[in-house]
């Protein structure tokens, strides 16, 4: 393939997360729907997350250990595992068994830190792109 996958997969968490931070941020005035909806969100973003994380991996050791794009790469998928781990433990403070229950402060707070890590990620992943031009295509 000459075109690489990952910047095709990124799209799904990183819609599926930010529309869950929000749901989050709106659930005091919004209530259970937006609650409920913010935990089937970051359920999806986990999910999908993986195969754009295994993705990015494969395109990860494609870079050469003398480019200094390596170093970015690296924050890169460090930042990413983060916002994972922050939405996956998020999810898994809300959820009883197999039930969503409401978050509490904690919950929306890991939720926030997630999105912020996914923020610098996503500006990590474009430095990578437009400035040492990994993953295009010549």
């Amino acid at each position: 393939m000459s075109h690489p996958l990952h910047p095709a997969l990124v799209h799904f968490p990183i819609a599926c997360w930010s529309l869950a931070t929000i749901a989050d941020v709106m659930s005091p005035w919004w209530g259970k729907p937006a609650w409920q909806l913010a935990g089937v969100l970051m359920a999806i973003g986990l999910v999908t997350a993986i195969a754009a994380m295994a993705s990015g991996f494969v395109e990860l050791i494609k870079i050469d250990e003398a480019n200094p794009a390596l170093r970015d790469g690296n924050r890169h998928m460090l930042f990413v595992i983060a916002a994972w781990t922050g939405y996956a433990t998020s999810l898994f403070l809300r959820c009883q068994g197999m039930s969503l229950n409401a978050p509490g402060t904690l919950a929306i707070t890991i939720s926030l830190a997630g999105f912020v890590c996914l923020g610098i990620a996503g500006w990590l992943g474009g430095k990578l792109v437009y400035q040492h031009g990994v993953g295009r295509t010549r």
